[in-house]
């Protein structure tokens, strides 16, 4: 029999949901770096005291932010699972999917990178059991469909390369976000968003050719 909620838990529950509502309004906004405590609560209407009465830290408050994106993500990388029954075609509309997602979400890639800027037993001291189970759940739901997908393709260690294509896609998709690229002698050329989705996809799919030797 599940446990009963008590209206003083309820109370709880709602509140921590609107903060992280909140949150990630702002990140959406105005970027991670300009989410300050200050504004969540101006925003949720409460000082901002009680904040650190419902998370352990600013960083904890973040991750479970984070979440929020990585659970998008997976959704979307479900549907293309149950729509694409082939690995190659699953393998690129998915890696197209989660280029597709990191360019209309910017703020996604920022908070990817400030969760890779510490090395995890730092990160994992900020919070608490239950929201650090939460953010490995949430990380390893895309990742491995993902690795799947390239097991599926005969990959080896396809859990290796679905964090490495993950990681890589990360780093590359900013380069949407500025719309530029940089050539000697120090000049910039544009960057279409279109051309670093597609460079995400041929990326993947390279794991999906046979090898030369194997040929």
């Amino acid at each position: 029999m599940p446990a009963l909620v008590t209206p003083r838990a309820a109370v709880r529950r709602a509140r921590e949901r609107r903060i992280v509502d909140a949150t990630r309004d702002l990140f959406d906004e105005r970027g991670m770096q300009d989410a300050r405590i200050d504004r969540i609560a101006r925003r949720v209407g409460i000082n901002k005291a009680l904040i650190y009465r419902h998370f352990a830290s600013k960083e904890e408050l973040f991750v479970l932010t984070v979440t929020r994106y990585l659970g998008e993500i997976d959704s979307r990388l479900a549907a293309v699972e149950d729509e694409a029954a082939d690995p190659r075609e699953r393998l690129r509309r998915g890696m197209e999917a989660f280029a597709e997602y990191g360019i209309a979400h910017p703020a996604f890639l920022d908070c990817a990178l400030s969760l890779l800027r510490q090395p995890a037993d730092e990160l994992r001291d900020q919070m608490s059991d239950a929201v650090w189970v939460r953010l490995g759940q949430a990380m390893a739901a895309p990742i491995g469909r993902l690795s799947r997908t390239l097991e599926a393709l005969g990959v080896d260690d396809p859990d290796f390369v679905a964090n490495q294509l993950y990681l890589q896609a990360i780093g590359v998709l900013h380069l949407a976000r500025s719309g530029v690229g940089v050539r000697e002698p120090a000049q910039a050329f544009p960057v279409e968003p279109d051309r670093v989705r597609d460079a995400c996809v041929a990326a993947a799919l390279a794991y999906a050719s046979p090898s030369p030797s194997s040929s």
